[in-house]
């Protein structure tokens, strides 16, 4: 996982926290709800960074592979 794959997750956890604070759901279908809210803003933000880099956020590397692939190189 890319460090913007992190943020963007991270983003969508954070908002879906901060709506349920404020919508402070009850029922499962609330709760629904407000995950589908919370990664909707997510979804909006790697769209727009996709638009605006012309680059994909999301890798098919995963976190192994990544690992792996830095191994061999000098960190600074």
């Amino acid at each position: 996982m890319t460090n913007k794959e992190l943020v963007i997750n991270m983003l969508a956890e954070l908002s879906t926290k901060e709506i349920s604070e404020v919508v402070n759901p009850q029922l499962l279908t609330e709760h629904e709800d407000v995950a589908k809210r919370g990664g909707g803003v997510a979804k909006e933000a790697k769209l727009k960074l996709e638009a605006e880099t012309g680059k994909k956020v999301v890798s098919a590397q995963n976190a192994r592979q990544m690992q792996l692939s830095n191994k061999g190189k000098k960190s600074d």
